[in-house]
């Protein structure tokens, strides 16, 4: 697959759900350009539809209530590393959701955002003797990643008993998708504790007899670029292997399956294929049990949540060209496009053009690249992709850019991280408009990379 070209579509197996409304999201980009929310001042920004968030969190909701036993409790914990933003987590909680945490950083940013403990896991390859400290104080679930973090949490819930539902995390080691270094479950993934390595599964057994208090199992299968049938069978693989450890212990020593994430999202249309129902149907015909309600279940989805409801809008600076192709020279790059720019076959982009005033852009296609501001050659969104000619003061949009993109900036030459705001449409039909982040000024980029502490060196 050529970077200039979008992924194919989702296969004619998988039923779309609703699309966001692209007259909506015509309607927020001209609205913000009106307004000045872009620029010539803040030429980049991040726009997030705040209907379609709801929509997705409803829909997520749904699908699993669907087919799982009444009363079985569900939490839905939104990955935290697909937005970090405390508004983003406040409204996904508003919407029954709760966050699964990979760090220090994200733990604070859902503790901002009023997520209760109760409805927080963590979760990391990492984790210091510190973060599971605090974890096991405010009674956060934790997922072990490995027995020598086990060893770390057997010593630390001896000296302070906790209220933390913990667990250990397997890798059912069932192979990779089509992206690398998104797979999980490859025979030498760095996460978890890998199932099929010699003597691997007596020992997490035999672990789990030895530690009454371990409830939980978790695997994480799914990313982007993960066959559907292929996530379904690492959570098989979790329910076999929960059904394993409560025979032996004859009794329900695990209660809680965490199955992870990572439903893949169609980036080729407006279309959302899979759906959360896809899956969860998917799951329920090929391991019925998990649904019957003897296990309380988890869920840690992050991209398919926010992508199709994001985007990010830039100003086009200038229009050249070079070898016979047009360039539009953008202020959206690898600082708000990394994955985009640095493994552009995996992960394209759709671009939509637009004029000086916001309004879509017409005029018959010619192939040009897309081009953004940092200084090295391959920093480019889109190559040779059609699109009407661009000119000084238009503006393009990256499209299902809601995670990820301007939440995860990349501070290559100093690009300050781009204002960040949330739309609705109001009686009128009209957006309604909510900072999410303010973008970042020179002074506070200055302070962020040591502005008070010039002479320091010098002084040595």
């Amino acid at each position: 697959m050529s970077p200039a070209t979008p992924p194919p579509p989702p296969s004619p197996d998988s039923s779309a759900g609703p699309s966001p409304a692209p007259a909506l999201r015509d309607r927020a980009v001209a609205a913000a350009v009106t307004q000045g929310l872009v620029s010539a001042a803040d030429p980049v920004a991040g726009l997030l539809d705040i209907t379609g968030i709801r929509r997705s969190a409803a829909e997520l909701r749904a699908a699993f209530d669907e087919f799982t036993a009444p009363g079985t409790p569900v939490l839905h914990a939104f990955a935290v590393k697909a937005a970090s933003l405390v508004p983003v987590l406040r409204l996904l909680a508003q919407e029954g959701l709760g966050c699964e945490v990979a760090s220090p950083g994200e733990l604070a940013l859902a503790r901002a955002a009023g997520v209760p403990p109760a409805r927080t896991v963590l979760d990391s390859p990492a984790k210091t003797h510190a973060e599971l400290r605090e974890a096991l104080a405010l009674g956060i679930a934790v997922n072990a990643d490995s027995f020598g973090e086990l060893d770390r949490l057997d010593a630390l819930t001896a000296s302070a008993p906790t209220t933390s539902p913990l667990g250990l995390r397997v890798n059912p080691q069932l192979g990779g998708g089509s992206i690398d270094a998104m797979s999980t479950a490859t025979g030498t993934s760095k996460f978890g504790v890998a199932l099929r390595d010699a003597d691997a599964r007596e020992r997490v057994v035999r672990t789990f007899l030895d530690r009454p208090w371990l409830t939980r199992l978790h695997a994480h299968v799914g990313s982007q670029g993960m066959p559907l049938e292929l996530m379904a069978d690492g959570v098989r693989v979790l329910y076999e292997l929960a059904e394993e450890i409560n025979e032996k212990a004859a009794r329900a020593q695990v209660t809680t399956l965490d199955i992870g994430g990572g439903l893949p999202v169609n980036f080729a249309s407006d279309a959302v294929a899979p759906t959360y129902r896809d899956y969860a149907r998917l799951l329920h015909r090929t391991v019925p049990g998990l649904f019957d309600g003897r296990y309380g279940l988890v869920t840690e989805f992050g991209r398919s949540l926010l992508a199709k409801h994001g985007l990010v809008l830039a100003r086009v600076e200038y229009a050249k060209s070079a070898g016979g192709r047009r360039i539009a020279v953008t202020h959206a790059g690898a600082q708000v496009a990394t994955r985009t720019v640095f493994a552009p076959d995996a992960w394209p982009v759709r671009v939509a053009a637009y004029d000086a005033q916001g309004r879509p852009k017409t005029g018959e296609p010619v192939a040009q690249d897309v081009a953004g501001p940092c200084c090295f050659a391959g920093d480019l969104v889109a190559r040779n992709r059609p699109l009407p000619p661009l000119e000084p003061g238009d503006h393009v949009a990256l499209l299902d850019t809601g995670a990820y993109y301007f939440s995860t900036h990349f501070a290559y030459n100093s690009l300050p991280r781009p204002g960040v705001h949330g739309y609705a449409p109001g009686p009128d039909g009209a957006p309604r408009w909510a900072t999410v982040r303010a973008a970042q000024r020179l002074a506070e980029l200055v302070a962020e990379s040591g502005g008070g502490y010039g002479d320091a060196l010098t002084q040595l």
